[in-house]
């Protein structure tokens, strides 16, 4: 069995497909995703771990 890989999603897109390539790894819907992101955005440290996700986690093949 083949383990499994995060990537960043090409088909549940907004911005990077960050939020839906973890969605997509945990196997739940993108928007309970996208949504504790808002909440963590405001916290200013989390629009820089999303950028930073965006650059390390590796595009969908």
């Amino acid at each position: 069995m083949e383990p499994k890989r995060l990537y960043r999603s090409r088909r549940q897109r907004m911005i990077c497909g960050v939020c839906g390539g973890v969605a997509e790894y945990f196997n739940i819907d993108p928007t309970l995703i996208r949504l504790a992101m808002v909440l963590f955005g405001f916290t200013g440290t989390g629009i820089l771990a999303y950028f930073v996700a965006a650059v390390i986690i590796p595009d969908e093949l």
